[in-house]
């Protein structure tokens, strides 16, 4: 599907733009193009990847008419632009809002106008039931994108669906490049609450994830990835395992908008959700705003259903743990593996 085809990644310079280039930028794809405003990371995969089919552009979502030059004769966009830091968005959600949902309005738009195929938002676990600014800000950048692939409809020009998915692990913002620094360092590892759970999801797998939507997404719709989780104690200690270290660790307390566990899937959307596999398929409610259908009839099943969450999904002991972060290039480089 991506032979010939040129590809927009607003946001291009973080680890899931890196990941889709490393994908994608040997194939027959004919052209990639990143969107930031980081002129300083673009320059830097300007040097790393050396490659006549990789495009730059510096803009920022907030404005619409860096968008729109870098929009026309796109294919197909994956929207990647976010403020994503928990802390930063909780003190200044103002941000959070103009770059999280008006910046994703404005590429939506920008890709409608200019007939662009398809566009997948990604979007966190922390839409999911959210309690922190940066979560609040997705939850509305994903209804902003359901609302825009509703309207255009099933025969739409421009199909847009979403993606949602956990914590990735060693992406920018993860805890575990953090705590292999402190183990380096001879510090203590830092945790908020040893109990405390996350999905567990590598770069690889968020891809596959935006892949399978763009490749069988219909206008509206969300697909979420099933996922191990584990508690923050156990990835510390296989941290610590791994890289035979004597490092303690010491609790410091919760931070800024941070919850125990996070949902990938609510209670109301596992009602209308479609198990296929490895994935779950959540359709746009294809409703009007005829009231009645509201007010009058009910959904009776929502009750019988719960959150699709990192305390009832598989939780990985500490081999398992091991294992998986084995995966990671970071850690294979460091280990010598």
């Amino acid at each position: 599907m991506f032979n010939n085809k040129t590809l927009l990644i607003t946001g291009g310079t973080g680890s899931f733009g890196n990941a889709v280039l490393n994908r994608f930028l040997n194939t027959d794809i004919k052209e990639i193009r990143i969107f930031s405003r980081d002129e300083k990371k673009q320059d830097d995969m300007r040097h790393e990847f050396k490659s006549n089919k990789l495009k730059f552009y510096i803009g920022d979502v907030r404005d619409k008419r860096s968008v729109d030059g870098a929009m026309h004769g796109v294919d197909y966009v994956f929207h990647a632009a976010a403020l994503k830091q928990v802390p930063s968005c909780e003190f200044f959600p103002i941000q959070a809002v103009k770059t999280n949902v008006m910046g994703t309005e404005n590429v939506l738009d920008a890709a409608i106008q200019y007939g662009v195929k398809n566009v997948v938002v990604l979007s966190t676990d922390k839409a999911c039931y959210p309690i922190n600014a940066m979560g609040i800000s997705k939850a509305m950048m994903e209804k902003v994108a359901i609302a825009k692939g509703r309207n255009l409809g099933s025969d739409g020009a421009t199909i847009i669906c979403c993606t949602r998915y956990g914590n990735v692990m060693a992406s920018r913002g993860s805890v575990i490049p953090l705590w292999i620094d402190q183990i380096k360092a001879g510090n203590d590892i830092t945790i908020t609450d040893e109990k405390m759970t996350r999905f567990m999801m590598s770069l690889d797998d968020a891809v596959d994830l935006v892949l399978y939507a763009f490749q069988n997404g219909k206008n509206g719709d969300l697909f979420v990835q099933k996922s191990p989780a584990a508690t923050l104690d156990v990835l510390a200690k296989a941290l610590i395992d791994l890289y035979q270290s004597d490092a303690k660790i010491r609790i410091i307390g919760t931070r800024h908008g941070e919850k125990l566990y996070e949902s990938l899937v609510t209670r109301e959307e596992m009602a209308k959700s479609e198990d296929i596999g490895e994935y779950y398929r959540i359709p746009c409610d294809s409703r009007d705003l005829n009231y009645d259908k509201y007010f009058v009839e009910g959904e009776e099943k929502v009750s019988a259903f719960e959150d699709y969450h990192s305390h009832n999904t598989h939780r990985l002991n500490l081999d398992e743990m091991k294992n998986l972060l084995l995966k990671l290039e970071l850690i294979r480089n460091d280990l010598n593996l």
